[in-house]
C-alpha cells in the first residue's frame, strides 16, 4: 500500500484534496510553535510582564480566559457550520483573526500588558476556533479504518511547517543578538514571521478542500448559549464520546502545559537562553512529526485507544525526567519523549474524535471536542501557574504535578469501548 494510497480515502476525494488539508496544520503549527511554545510566552513573562511574582500567572491566565471563550462559543460554531454549510468560510474568518492578531503581538512592548493581553486572548481564539473546524473535514475526507493515517500526515506535516517558522525565527533571532539587537526588538519579528507564513501557507487549503456539508434548516439554529446545551443533551446518545472527552480534558490538560510552559520552565528552572529554547523546540518538533506520521499507521493497526495508552505512559515518563532533570542533557531527553508523545497522542486524539462522531454532526461534535481541549487548556496552565505562585516560583513542583493529568486521561481511557463507540457514530 502506497504512502498515500487512494484506498484510504472516501470515494470523490482526491489526492491534492488531503495535501490541502494538510497544509492547514502545516499553516498553523508555526502559531503554537512559535508563539505558544517557544517564544512569545518566555518573553511575555520577562519582558511584556517585567518578570514580576505574577507574571507566570498571567500568562496562564490569558490562555484560560481565551480558552473559556472557545468552550462557550466553538459548539454554537460548529452548529452554524453544520446548518449553513460553512465550515471552509468560517475557517477562512479564524485564520485571518490569527494571522492579525498575531502580528498585534509584536506590536505590544515592554509593560504594554492591556495590548499584548488582548492580542493573545484574539490570536488563541481565533487559531483554536480554525483547528476545530480544519478536523471536522477528517471525516469526510478518510474511511473511518483510515482515519489514523490520514490524520497522523496532518499531523506530520504541521509540524514540518512549526519548524519551519521557528527555523526562520531563529535564524533571525541568532543574526540579531550577534548584533546587539535586543529581545525588544528581535522577537516582534518573529511574530511577523509567523503570521505571514501561516496566511501563505493556508492559502492551499481554501484552494484545494471542497465543502461537502450542504445546508441542512432542519439542524438546530445557532444563537446565544444554547447550542451548547443542545449539543450537550445531543451527545448523552454517544456515551463513548463522552467518555473519551473526559478522558481528552484530562490528558489535554498536561499537554496544554507542555505547549504554554514548555520554554518559561526551561528559562526559570533550567537557566535557558532564547536560542537554546528555540533549538529545544525545533528538536521537539522533529520529534513529533515522527511521533505523528509513525503512531498513524500503528494507531490503525493495533487500534487508536492502546496506541494512546501508550504514548499518556510517554508522558509520564517525560515529566518524570524533567522534574529530575538538573542540567540541560537529561531535559533534551525528555524534549524528544514529549515531541514524539506530542505528535502521536494529538493525532490519536482527532482520530478518535472522528471515530466516534455521527457524519451528519461533524462540525457540532468535532465543537464538543474543542470544548474539552479548551477546558484542558485552562485546567493544566492554570494549575501550573497556581502551584508556581503559591510555592514562591517552584517550577520543578508545578511540572511534576503535571503527570497527574496524564494518569488520570489513562484510567479513564481503560474504560472506553471502541466497537461500541463507532459502532454507534454510524448507526
Amino acid at each position: 500500500m502506497g504512502l498515500f494510497d487512494q484506498s484510504l480515502l472516501n470515494d470523490g476525494v482526491k489526492k491534492r484534496e488531503v495535501f490541502g488539508w494538510s497544509m492547514y496544520d502545516f499553516a498553523n503549527s508555526g502559531y503554537t510553535t512559535v508563539v505558544l511554545t517557544a517564544v512569545y510566552n518566555a518573553y511575555f513573562v520577562s519582558v511584556i510582564a517585567e518578570n514580576s511574582p505574577s507574571a507566570t500567572l498571567l500568562w496562564t491566565l490569558l490562555i484560560a480566559v481565551s480558552s473559556l471563550i472557545v468552550m462557550l462559543t466553538m459548539p454554537m460554531i460548529g452548529a452554524h457550520a453544520d446548518r449553513h454549510a460553512a465550515k471552509k468560510r468560517l475557517l477562512l474568518i479564524s485564520t485571518a483573526g490569527c494571522v492579525f492578531s498575531t502580528i498585534g503581538l509584536g506590536l505590544a512592548g515592554r509593560g504594554e500588558l492591556w495590548g499584548a493581553g488582548l492580542a493573545v486572548i484574539v490570536s488563541n481564539c481565533c487559531y483554536s476556533y480554525g483547528e476545530s473546524l480544519i478536523a471536522a473535514f477528517l471525516p469526510e475526507l478518510a474511511r473511518r479504518e483510515s482515519l489514523g493515517r490520514v490524520s497522523g500526515w496532518g499531523w506530520a506535516f504541521g509540524y514540518f511547517g512549526g519548524m519551519l517558522s521557528l527555523g526562520l525565527s531563529l535564524a533571525y533571532v541568532l543574526h540579531a543578538q550577534a548584533a546587539g539587537i535586543p529581545a525588544t526588538e528581535f522577537v516582534p519579528i518573529t511574530m511577523y514571521i509567523t503570521a505571514g507564513i501561516y496566511a501563505l501557507a493556508a492559502a492551499p487549503t481554501f484552494v484545494l478542500l471542497r465543502e461537502r456539508t450542504v445546508p441542512n434548516a432542519a439542524l438546530p439554529k445557532a444563537s446565544g448559549l444554547a447550542p451548547l446545551w443542545a449539543s450537550w443533551q445531543r451527545a448523552r446518545a454517544y456515551p463513548e464520546f463522552l467518555r473519551f472527552l473526559a478522558c481528552g480534558t484530562s490528558y489535554q490538560a498536561g499537554i496544554s502545559v507542555v505547549i504554554a510552559l514548555a520554554a518559561v520552565y526551561a528559562e526559570q528552572a533550567l537557566g535557558f537562553k532564547q536560542a537554546q529554547t528555540m533549538a529545544l523546540v525545533f528538536l521537539v518538533n522533529i520529534a513529533s512529526a515522527v511521533g505523528a506520521f509513525g503512531f498513524g499507521y500503528f494507531q490503525d493497526r493495533v487500534g487508536h485507544k492502546h496506541a494512546l495508552a501508550i504514548t499518556l505512559g510517554g508522558w509520564v515518563v517525560m515529566v518524570s525526567m524533567a522534574y529530575l532533570a538538573q542540567g540541560p542533557g537529561l531535559f533534551w531527553v525528555a524534549a524528544v519523549i514529549a515531541g514524539l508523545c506530542m505528535g502521536s497522542s494529538q493525532s490519536c486524539g482527532r482520530a478518535l474524535a472522528g471515530s466516534f462522531a455521527p457524519p451528519a454532526s461533524l462540525g457540532e461534535f468535532f465543537g464538543l471536542w474543542t470544548f474539552a481541549t479548551r477546558l484542558a487548556a485552562i485546567i493544566g496552565p492554570l494549575s501550573y501557574g497556581l502551584i508556581t505562585w503559591i510555592s514562591g516560583g517552584n517550577h520543578r513542583l508545578a511540572i511534576l504535578g503535571t503527570g497527574l493529568f496524564f494518569v488520570i486521561g489513562w484510567l479513564i481511557l481503560r474504560g472506553i469501548d471502541m466497537e461500541r463507540g463507532m459502532a454507534r457514530a454510524t448507526r
